[in-house]
């Protein structure tokens, strides 16, 4: 049991947190929506990856990313320090196990923003903790449109980026919940009821056997 509580009720249940997952292809906007989640929920936790990709020019080292060579990369990998890690365009990404651990030890909701090969690693090692969400672009003409206008990728990391797209969104079977962003507004809303939901769950909340059995023991007059 943790020492997290439902906070939408003066009734305080301990709650035991959960991992969100969200992923989707490049530009179809699963970073700006893990922000605004972040800044508007004090529970979540950021998953801060560790990646081989050149930091861009709005990024920063330790907040974004922990930008690191390819050697280090692979220390890690093979020290099992990694609770997951996939190449990605040609770059390599992870999750570093003890900050990922030790926040769910602490009854704190963890937020990953990764891609499929990711997400399923995760779900293998933690399914009963996981929540995965799917981010999908209205249209591949949009998210082309998102990419441009972002500015800071070259023509060619663009075109793999769209093409690597096809791949990704092929693979939104394997999420429990998807949502099209073709409203930022309406896209978060949508997450927002989902974890709404999911930490109503009852598996989630060890506290309802203590609260329940206080309900029983009740005399009424």
């Amino acid at each position: 049991m943790t020492s997290i509580f439902d906070t939408e009720s003066p009734i305080k249940i301990a709650r035991r947190g959960l991992m969100l997952v969200l992923s989707s292809p490049s530009g179809a906007g699963k970073s700006t929506i893990a922000r605004t989640l972040l800044d508007s929920d004090p529970l979540f936790m950021l998953s801060v990856s560790v990646t081989t990709r050149k930091r861009r020019a709005s990024e920063i080292d330790g907040v974004h990313y922990h930008f690191i060579e390819r050697e280090a990369f692979h220390q890690m990998r093979e020290g099992g320090a990694l609770l997951e890690w996939a190449e990605v365009h040609g770059n390599l990404y992870g999750t570093p196990r003890v900050a990922a651990e030790k926040a769910m030890q602490d009854g704190r909701d963890m937020l990953f923003d990764i891609d499929y090969q990711g997400a399923l690693q995760l779900q293998r090692q933690a399914k009963a903790d996981i929540v995965s969400i799917f981010i999908l672009p209205p249209s591949m003409a949009e998210l082309k449109t998102r990419l441009l206008r972002r500015a800071e990728d070259s023509g060619e990391t663009i075109a793999v980026r769209l093409k690597n797209a096809r791949v990704e969104i092929a693979r939104w079977r394997d999420y429990d919940y998807v949502v099209i962003n073709d409203d930022l507004d309406r896209a978060f809303s949508a997450v927002r009821s989902i974890i709404n939901a999911e930490r109503l769950r009852r598996d989630r909340r060890p506290g309802l056997y203590d609260f329940t059995a206080q309900l029983l023991s009740e005399e009424i007059a």
